[in-house]
């Protein structure tokens, strides 16, 4: 892309953005996969276990193969850090999302915080941002800190 963002749009399901001469589709699956990213940057990288947390999640979502899940992320990743203007235009892809979906995206970004075993508040302030742009309710985050919590602390 060049350097300006000139035109976006929902057209259906998918964001179209165009620049200069060029034209990119993003979908639930980009966007799903930027919000992941966008979480495990909060404190500055990415960890290693969070890359392989962020691969296990989507090919298990998304049913992708590894190279799939791979080419995926590294899409997410690379346009995310040219085109920080793309950031905020995803968020338009939020109410494309159903509600299941939201919470399961939810969900899967609690897990990328949890995945290096550190609790950074950056992190889970970045959670907040990502869930509150996409438009996830207070109710729809609720579910997913439970559906974690029964996945991690069974029996309590």
């Amino acid at each position: 892309m060049s350097d300006d963002i000139l035109v976006s749009r929902l057209d259906g399901r998918k964001l179209i953005v165009e620049s200069g001469d060029e034209v990119k589709e993003y979908d639930s699956k980009f966007l799903i996969a930027a919000v992941l990213v966008y979480v495990a940057r909060a404190t500055g990288q990415i960890e290693p276990e969070e890359s392989a947390r962020m691969i296990e999640l989507i090919e298990e979502h998304f049913k992708l193969r590894g190279a799939e899940t791979l080419e995926l992320l590294t899409r997410a990743i690379s346009e995310m850090e040219e085109e920080p203007e793309l950031v905020p235009l995803l968020y338009d892809l939020g109410p494309t999302l159903s509600e299941a979906c939201k919470e399961d995206l939810a969900l899967m970004a609690l897990k990328i915080v949890a995945a290096d075993g550190k609790r950074e508040v950056a992190e889970m302030e970045q959670f907040n941002r990502a869930m509150e742009a996409i438009g996830v309710s207070p109710e729809i985050k609720h579910r997913a800190f439970d559906r974690y919590f029964a996945e991690t602390m069974p029996g309590i």
